[in-house]
């Protein structure tokens, strides 16, 4: 997976408002200061031994922040739209860490017809807020210590994590790459959008 070095935030903040937390609930900056300062990973995630990589999968690493390397690569171009309009970009432009399962296009393309762009409306920013950060996980999960079970997400409902003959799944998504650096955390690739069950 190729993975280009953007500038810093400078560039990126002509709207990139990214993936990460605090404008989701009403007590944002309580929300904001949770994550921040998160510095371990759940400990649902960790496993005994290491996981193989799914077939297909690659890995890379950047010294970008996870906005930076999102907006540095092609295939997540929805995904930056959708975290444009959510304002969610200082949180993960931040110290973190974070574990980030980011769809790609074809994962935004195959929802319903007019799901993304309904999303993207600034009247549906709080469902939007929600999905994105249900893609996002306190603290660095690398693929070594991802284990099957149940993970909190930052948007506050589990996902649940299943292993199956090295095929590595997050709810119904497939993980396609892994272990994406990024200084405030790593991003796993998904191909499919993950939608909170109390959305």
């Amino acid at each position: 997976m190729k993975v280009q070095r953007q500038s810093r935030l400078a560039s990126l903040c002509l709207g990139l408002v990214a993936l990460g937390t605090p404008i989701l609930f009403s007590n944002v900056a309580a929300i904001a200061k949770d994550c921040t300062q998160a510095q371990k990973p759940s400990a649902n995630l960790i496993a005994g031994k290491t996981k193989p990589m799914p077939t297909g999968a690659t890995s890379a690493t950047t010294t970008g922040t996870i906005v930076e390397v999102a907006a540095g690569n092609d295939s997540f171009k929805t995904l930056v739209a959708a975290i444009q309009a959510a304002g969610l970009v200082e949180t993960l432009s931040g110290k973190g860490p974070f574990t980030v399962f980011a769809p790609t296009d074809k994962a935004f393309e195959a929802l319903p017809k007019g799901t993304v762009e309904n999303l993207l409306k600034p009247e549906n920013k709080a469902k939007l807020q929600k999905v994105l950060t249900y893609h996002v996980v306190a603290g660095e999960v690398t693929s070594k210590m991802v284990k099957p079970g149940n993970v909190n997400t930052v948007e506050g409902s589990p996902v649940k994590i299943s292993v199956n003959g090295g095929k590595v799944m997050v709810g119904r998504a497939n993980v396609i790459a892994v272990d994406v650096d990024a200084s405030n955390g790593v991003i796993h690739v998904i191909d499919q959008v993950l939608l909170p069950p109390n959305l």
